[in-house]
C-alpha cells in the first residue's frame, strides 16, 4: 500500500474529504511554496502575502468541505486562481478606502503594483497580468487563444498542450510566441498598457 504522500492531489483531496487532515497537510506541504512564491510576485509585500496565502487555504479548505471543489487533476491552478481572486479582491477594497475623486475612470490594477518593467513574456508569465489582458485574447486567432488558456489559465506545460492539441511541442512554442507578440500589438493599438514602469 502506497504512503499518503504518494496520493495524487486528487486522492488527496478524497481522502481529506472523509476525514483525513493528514491528507490536506500533505497538499499544504506540495504546494505551499509555489501559492506563497505566486502571491509575493503580484503584491511584493511579505506580510500582506502571507495574509493572503494564509486566507487562500482557508478559503480552499471551506470550499472543500462545503463539497463545491470540482476535481480537475489541476489542484496548483485552482488554488492559484482562488489566491489571485483574493489579490483583486485586496487592491479592489484598497481602491475604495483610497478614493479621492469622482472622476468616474476604471481602476487600473497595474498602477497600483510595484513591479519592475519586463518584456511582454515575463510580464504574461506573471498570471496577475493575465486578468488586466483577458479581453485581449479574445482579439487572438483561435489556435493562439487555445495555447493562452491552457498555459496560463489551466497551468498546463507545453508538452500537455502539444499532447491536448496535437500539434509538436515547437508548433506549441511557435503559437504562444505569435500570441505574445499578436496582443503587444493590439495592446498598442487599443492603447492598453502592458508595461509597468
Amino acid at each position: 500500500m502506497k504512503s499518503l504522500r504518494q496520493h495524487s492531489d486528487d486522492e488527496l483531496l478524497q481522502s481529506y474529504r472523509e476525514g483525513n487532515n493528514k491528507a490536506f497537510e500533505i497538499l499544504l506541504e506540495r504546494y505551499k511554496t509555489k501559492v506563497y512564491t505566486y502571491i509575493f510576485l503580484i503584491v511584493r509585500n511579505r506580510e500582506l502575502s502571507e495574509d493572503i496565502f494564509q486566507d487562500t487555504f482557508i478559503k480552499a479548505i471551506a470550499t472543500i468541505q462545503q463539497g463545491r471543489y470540482v476535481e480537475s487533476g489541476r489542484f496548483l491552478g485552482w488554488i492559484n486562481r482562488i489566491a489571485h481572486n483574493l489579490i483583486i479582491d485586496h487592491y479592489r477594497r484598497e481602491k475604495n478606502e483610497n478614493t479621492f475623486s469622482s472622476d468616474g475612470l476604471s481602476y487600473d490594477l497595474l498602477n497600483q503594483i510595484n513591479i519592475s518593467e519586463k518584456s511582454i513574456e515575463d510580464i504574461l508569465s506573471n498570471e496577475q497580468v493575465l486578468s488586466d489582458v483577458t479581453r485581449l485574447v479574445d482579439y487572438l486567432p483561435l489556435s493562439q487563444q487555445e495555447v493562452v488558456r491552457m498555459r496560463f489559465f489551466e497551468d498546463m506545460s507545453f508538452k500537455e498542450i502539444a499532447e491536448r492539441t496535437q500539434v509538436s511541442i515547437n508548433t506549441a512554442l511557435g503559437r504562444m510566441r505569435y500570441a505574445l507578440l499578436n496582443m503587444r500589438r493590439i495592446a498598442a493599438e487599443k492603447d492598453v498598457c502592458l508595461d509597468i514602469k
